[in-house]
């Protein structure tokens, strides 16, 4: 059974959004995706569709790229929801220039709020080097924050690292 929130935090590439796909699907809940992805050039479609053709039918894919929000809202007890990830969710609030305080209240605010298990994947990119523009910097600040609210808030975390899943708050399933 999930707990109410679980986020799973990684690298790029670290096997964190399958890690996080399992533990919907073993849920036993009917599986929802939300999406948080724009589509900016080829590259990003291409990731897209690997994520998609990989869930398979029997998900329920909610484009939630400026509705994360009302995603969680609509969802219901008999679901489980996979919210991927907060890291393109931030990257799009940023470049829309919104507030990302205020933003990242809302966000949990219907975390807390929604019917439904939510699992959230998030990068962790504070491991690398400074970058070497403004914008990035407070990206990489902002992200920092978001990650550290989204842990203190989760009933359970898990780190993924080249694939493999390590429990850093909570219980295991």
């Amino acid at each position: 059974m999930l707990p109410a929130l679980t986020l799973v935090l990684g690298g790029a590439a670290s096997g964190k959004s399958q890690w996080a796909e399992s533990l919907i699907l073993n849920s036993g809940l009917s599986p929802v995706y939300l999406a948080t992805c724009r589509i900016w050039d080829d590259e990003m479609q291409a990731k897209v569709d690997l994520h998609t053709a990989r869930r398979g039918t029997e998900w329920v894919t909610v484009d939630a790229s400026n509705g994360v929000a009302a995603g969680l809202a609509s969802a219901t007890k008999d679901q489980s929801v996979l919210l991927d990830c907060a890291t393109m969710w931030l990257t799009n609030l940023m470049m829309d220039e919104a507030d990302v305080i205020a933003g990242q209240t809302a966000l949990l605010n219907a975390l807390n709020a929604c019917a439904a298990p939510v699992v959230v994947v998030t990068n962790e990119v504070g491991q690398g080097i400074v970058p070497e523009n403004a914008l990035a910097r407070r990206f990489r600040e902002a992200q920092g924050r978001l990650n550290i609210a989204l842990a203190a808030q989760a009933d359970t975390v898990w780190h993924v690292l080249a694939g493999l899943p390590q429990l850093r708050k909570g219980d295991a399933p």
